[in-house]
């Protein structure tokens, strides 16, 4: 049967695969590994978009991120924007007084592993971690906070992201911001006054 097949493949390196798996250039394992992991964990093949995973999970996550800290944890709904510019935002997952925030990610299981593993912020989500300190200029420290319930070890860990640590970026991506925001409002300007 198709079940006994799928069975059969997990936590292996088949053909379909091994594109997910070889590195070309670099030495950063690539997803199809950490894949391989949760397979070998016994966790369950993953058929939920990450959207509604990390809607369904986010609370959850923040609340046991909160129990493990002992922070409290605001998670009202709000629009942080910026003091000198309303149209650079961010919709804060929680916040913890004015210099710490929090942002939860309830990855499938291979990139809840990767980040584990890796202790980085994964890349599709490094300009969101930078959107939290160019909007608000008094945030000090990011907790990335990672949740997986269906991992048995570590289903719950966060990194911290320090100001002082990405500054530069941030400076360098604030300016993009006002760039691209300045050309957006003259060609408005231009269509307008048609």
């Amino acid at each position: 049967t198709r079940s006994d097949w799928e069975a059969a493949r997990r936590g292996k390196i088949t053909g379909s695969r091994l594109k997910d798996i070889i590195v070309k250039r670099g030495t950063a394992k690539k997803i199809g590994f950490y894949e391989i992991i949760a397979e070998r964990l016994g966790i369950p093949a993953d058929d939920e978009s990450a959207m509604v995973r990390g809607s369904r999970l986010e609370a959850e996550a923040i609340e046991k991120f909160t129990e493990k800290t002992g922070k409290t944890v605001d998670t009202s709904l709000v629009l942080w924007t910026r003091d000198d510019n309303e149209s650079i935002a961010l919709s804060p997952d929680g916040f913890i007084g004015d210099t710490e925030a929090v942002e939860a990610k309830c990855l499938s299981s291979a990139r809840h592993i990767e980040a584990l593993i890796t202790q980085e912020v994964p890349s599709e989500y490094e300009y969101q971690v930078l959107q939290y300190f160019i909007v608000n200029e008094k945030l000090e420290k990011l907790y990335l906070v990672f949740f997986d319930p269906r991992l048995l070890s570590n289903p719950l860990f966060h990194l911290e992201i320090n100001r002082k640590d990405v500054q530069e970026d941030v400076d360098t991506y604030l300016e993009y911001q006002r760039v691209t925001l300045a050309e957006v409002d003259e060609i408005v300007n231009r269509l307008s006054n048609f």
